[in-house]
């Protein structure tokens, strides 16, 4: 995972030094609410892929959510785990929306 604000070329950076996936997160760290690094994190060239994020803290989180998705392809217990997690953030719903509606 790369996070990076405003330029952002991090991640660009790393994805053509290696051949792992990398997963960049734009940061915002500039008047443009993070749309400049946004843009630099998305537009790689041919050959240079980046899994780009959404920006900032929602982002983050799910650049944490890929990366466990990737590796639980062969981690059964992982797996699991996420299918956990999908759960509890259902139940986090279901009790905000009772407790919104009274």
């Amino acid at each position: 995972m790369a996070g990076a604000g405003m330029a952002a070329h991090l991640a660009g950076v790393l994805a053509a030094h290696t051949t792992i996936p990398i997963i960049g997160v734009p940061i915002d760290a500039s008047s443009l609410n993070g749309l400049d690094a946004l843009f630099s994190t998305v537009q790689m060239p041919p050959g240079i892929p980046v899994a780009t994020m959404g920006i900032g803290k929602a982002g983050a989180k799910n650049a944490a959510v890929l990366a466990a998705r990737i590796l639980g392809i062969d981690d059964e217990r992982l797996q699991q785990q996420l299918v956990q997690y999908a759960r509890d953030m259902e139940n986090q719903v279901r009790e905000k929306n009772q407790a919104l509606q009274g």
